[in-house]
């Protein structure tokens, strides 16, 4: 709960780094094709909450997290074609339980937790074109 947004940058910077390390050499995508898209979708995720946070702007990075996993979990349904809804709902459920969280703590405002909420799914939306 870091109140100003230069605060964010270096960890998010760091993160940034493993992704890359990630991506490059554990899961490629001969070998886990939606894994590396999955990953490759936080790294893009991780990079618009970094240059986010150099206009000064914070987005929820709780959010960012949920929603991409969410969305991940709805094209693994779709990929694998499984015809089981209790993932999706459980994905929704626990983005709901942690946007509440956020907004119950007062550590973000709606603004910062649709802002966390559209980072976190746009990269992972557009990547699941790639690989779906």
């Amino acid at each position: 709960m870091v109140p100003d947004t230069s605060q964010r940058r270096i960890p998010l910077i760091l993160q940034c780094f493993l992704y890359i390390l990630l991506v490059k050499r554990s899961i490629v995508i001969t070998r886990y094709p939606e894994l590396h898209f999955f990953f490759l979708g936080a790294l893009f995720s991780t990079i618009l909450a970094l240059v986010l946070s150099l206009f000064k702007i914070k987005a929820s990075l709780h959010m960012l997290a949920i929603s991409g996993l969410t969305v991940f979990i709805i094209g693994l349904n779709i990929h694998l074609q499984m015809q089981n809804p209790y993932w999706t709902a459980l994905a929704v459920t626990l983005t709901g339980a942690v946007a509440s969280s956020r907004l119950e703590m007062e550590a973000h405002t709606n603004k910062e937790l649709l802002i966390g909420l559209l980072a976190g799914t746009l990269p992972q939306i557009l990547f699941l074109f790639l690989w779906l």
